[in-house]
C-alpha cells in the first residue's frame, strides 16, 4: 500500500487509496493535525505544504482554489481536508498549534495599501520591569521576559486577537483586524485582558516565586476605526495599524499608572457590551494628552456572572502543562468506569492521550469562532462513532473528564472554575452528538446551492 510521509516527525504510515483525505489519514493514525471547521473546508487550518507526490493528489476543489487565491498560496501549499491522495505523498503541516491559528488573519489584510476597519485595541504594560531588571541577571529578565511574553500572549490568540508588536516591556493586542461585529471585538478584547490578570497571578504564584519577585501589569483597551494593512517598501512589507484609536489606547494605559488600576477601558469599549456584563470598581473622568474633551474610563473587576470562555481559557495551561499525565488520569478514569471501553484503544496510549489535550487545546482556542467550532465538533462526533464510540459512553467521558481536571488544578480548582468545565463539557458532546443533523444542514445547503 502508499504512504503519506511526515519527515518533519520522522514517521510514514501506509494507507488504503479511495475516500480518505490527506486530513483523515492523519487523524486515523493519531498524528495531531489541525482542522478547525472539522474538516469543511471553510478554515484553512489543515494546510499542508506537499514535499513530493504533487501528482499523486486529486485536483483542487473549488473551495481550495478559493482559499489559495484569496491567500496567495504557493502550488505546494493544499488544504488537506480537500486532497485525496493515489499514491506516495510527503507532506508538512504548516499550522501546528492552535495559538499560530489566528496569524492567519493577517493574511486577509491588504498588501501594500491601508483599509480602514473598526477593531479593538489592547495594550499591555509591564509597571515594574526597571526593578525587576536591575534585581536579576541579564540571564534571567530574558527568560522572565519571555515568560511574560509568551503567557500573556496566549490570551489575546485564545480572544481572536493578534498580537500586533512587543516594544519593550509592552504587549499590543489587535482585535477585528479579519473583520466581526463591534460587540464581539469588544468582548474579544476585554476576555484578553481579564485572561492577562489571571496569567500575571499565576505566573507569580509559579515561575516567578523561584526569582523572588512578582509582576504588576495595566492594561488599556478602546475601540475605533483605523487603518491596517501591510505597508512599506516593496521588499519589506510589514503589517502595520495607523490611526488615532491605537494612541488613544495607549494612553488608557499609561493612565493605569495614575490611577493604580489593573484594566480600564474607554467608554467606546463599554458601551458596546450589554448592561450589566461587567462588574465595575469605579468610574474615572481624565484627560488625554492631546485631547481636548474628557473621557470616561471604566475599572472593572471582571464579569458579574461565570464567563465560561475565560475560565476555561485561564484553566488550560493547567492541563497543557501536563500533557500526558492529564490524558493518563483521563483514561484511567474511563476504563475504570468503563471497563468494556478498554477495547476501543487497541493503539499506543501515549499517542492517543496527546490527541485529546490537541483536541481540548483546539476546541477551546476555537470558542471565539463559534462559526467553526460547531462544524468541527460535529464532525468529531461523527468520527467517533465510526470508531465505535456509543452515546451511552458520553456521560462517562464527560465526568471522568471533570474528574481528570479537579486533580490536575489541585487547589486551583474552584467551583467557578467546576461549573465552567461542566457547561463547556456539556456544550462540546451535545454537539458532538447531534452530527446527524449537521449531516442534514450541509445536504440541505448542497441541494440549494445547485
Amino acid at each position: 500500500m502508499p504512504k503519506v510521509h511526515y519527515p518533519s516527525i520522522n514517521q510514514s504510515v501506509e494507507y488504503e487509496p479511495g475516500e480518505s483525505t490527506l486530513l483523515d489519514i492523519s487523524i486515523e493514525n493519531k498524528i495531531p493535525h489541525l482542522h478547525e471547521c472539522g474538516g469543511n473546508g471553510n478554515c484553512t487550518t489543515c494546510r499542508v505544504r506537499i514535499l513530493d507526490g504533487h501528482q499523486h493528489l486529486s485536483r483542487k476543489t473549488l473551495k481550495e482554489q478559493k482559499a489559495a487565491s484569496l491567500r496567495k498560496w504557493d502550488p505546494s501549499i493544499r488544504l488537506a481536508c480537500q486532497c485525496y491522495p493515489s499514491g506516495e505523498v510527503s507532506l508538512q503541516r504548516l499550522i501546528w498549534s492552535s495559538a499560530e491559528v489566528n496569524k492567519l488573519q493577517l493574511e486577509a489584510v491588504p498588501e501594500g495599501e491601508a483599509e480602514e476597519r473598526a477593531i479593538a485595541i489592547l495594550f499591555c504594560d509591564m509597571r515594574n520591569y526597571t526593578t525587576l531588571a536591575g534585581e536579576q541577571s541579564t540571564y534571567d529578565t530574558a527568560f522572565m521576559l519571555n515568560r511574560f511574553y509568551t503567557i500573556l500572549g496566549e490570551p489575546i490568540l485564545m480572544n481572536n486577537g493578534i498580537i500586533y508588536q512587543y516594544v519593550g516591556d509592552e504587549i499590543i493586542g489587535i482585535f477585528g483586524t479579519s473583520g466581526g461585529g463591534r460587540q464581539k471585538n469588544c468582548l474579544d478584547a476585554v476576555r484578553a485582558a481579564l485572561g492577562i490578570q489571571h496569567a500575571v497571578n499565576r505566573l507569580n504564584e509559579t515561575e516567578f516565586r523561584d526569582f523572588g519577585t512578582s509582576i504588576q501589569v495595566g492594561v488599556g483597551l478602546h475601540f475605533g476605526r483605523a487603518f491596517i494593512g501591510h505597508l512599506g517598501h516593496p521588499q519589506h512589507r510589514q503589517f502595520t495599524v495607523v490611526g488615532d484609536p491605537v494612541n488613544v489606547a495607549s494612553r488608557i494605559q499609561g493612565l493605569t499608572r495614575e490611577t493604580e488600576t489593573g484594566i480600564l477601558l474607554s467608554e467606546t469599549v463599554y458601551k458596546s457590551l450589554d448592561e450589566g456584563l461587567l462588574s465595575i470598581r469605579h468610574v474615572h473622568n481624565r484627560h488625554l494628552k492631546g485631547k481636548e474633551a474628557s473621557f470616561l474610563l471604566y475599572e472593572i473587576e471582571g464579569f458579574t456572572e461565570t464567563d465560561i470562555h475565560l475560565e476555561l481559557q485561564s484553566s488550560l495551561d493547567y492541563i497543557l502543562k501536563n500533557e500526558d499525565g492529564f490524558a493518563a488520569r483521563f483514561y484511567d478514569h474511563v476504563f475504570a468506569a468503563a471497563p468494556q471501553v478498554r477495547a476501543l484503544f487497541p493503539r499506543d496510549m501515549t499517542a492517543q492521550g496527546r490527541m485529546i489535550t490537541h483536541m481540548l487545546s483546539g476546541i477551546i482556542f476555537s470558542l471565539s469562532r463559534p462559526e467553526n467550532l460547531k462544524n468541527g465538533l460535529r464532525k468529531l462526533g461523527k468520527n467517533h462513532e465510526k470508531y465505535g464510540v456509543r452515546p451511552e459512553y458520553y456521560p462517562v467521558v464527560l465526568e471522568c473528564l471533570l474528574n481528570a481536571v479537579r486533580e490536575e488544578m489541585g487547589g486551583q480548582y474552584t467551583e467557578r472554575v467546576g461549573y465552567a468545565w461542566r457547561q463547556g463539557l456539556s456544550m462540546i458532546i451535545g454537539e458532538m452528538k447531534n452530527w446527524q443533523a449537521g449531516e442534514t444542514e450541509a445536504e440541505k445547503h448542497r441541494l440549494t446551492n445547485a
